[in-house]
């Protein structure tokens, strides 16, 4: 496969990582989109090109309203308060959340490194096929994203915009 124009120059690392998050969009009945947040609440990966503002094609609302970045806030926010509740329930870590609404389904998996893999996907997607190739992507992510691989994949984010 051929990595798409937005992963020129990117490292190896950095490839294969865009390569898991589109495949995990492509590959995955009901998944809408995918976002990878850094433990700081920085969006790292994205399925969406659309990282800013609206889009004119209706087709593309599919996700959160507005864009990924949107998706990467939510992820962001929702890891940190059920970090915090498992906090206060002596819970332990947090492994995987889901929130199922009546117009889909939101997913956030931690990743070995502190960050978050979150999915937006349609309300009848099948959940457990949802949560086993996110605990795939996670596996394979994790001990790639290194501090290293992190800043690339932020700087990367940046000049795309």
């Amino acid at each position: 496969m051929n990595a798409p124009s937005s992963t020129y120059g990117l490292s190896r690392e950095a490839r294969n990582l865009h390569w898991l998050l589109s495949n995990l969009v492509e590959e995955v009945p009901g998944v809408r989109s995918v976002v990878v947040v850094s433990t700081d609440g920085l969006m790292l990966l994205s399925s969406d090109t659309r990282h800013h503002g609206a889009s004119s094609d209706p087709a593309a609302q599919d996700g959160p309203k507005g864009s990924s970045a949107d998706l990467a806030t939510i992820v962001s926010g929702v890891g940190s308060l059920t970090l915090g509740a498992a906090k206060l329930m002596d819970g332990g870590s947090v492994k995987q959340t889901m929130v199922a609404m009546d117009e889909g389904s939101l997913f956030v998996m931690s990743i070995s490194d502190g960050s978050l893999l979150g999915v937006h996907a349609t309300p009848d997607c099948d959940m457990t096929v949802v949560a086993y190739h996110m605990a795939l992507f996670v596996g394979r992510a994790g001990h790639v994203l290194t501090p290293e691989l992190r800043n690339e994949l932020r700087r990367s984010l940046e000049h795309a915009q």
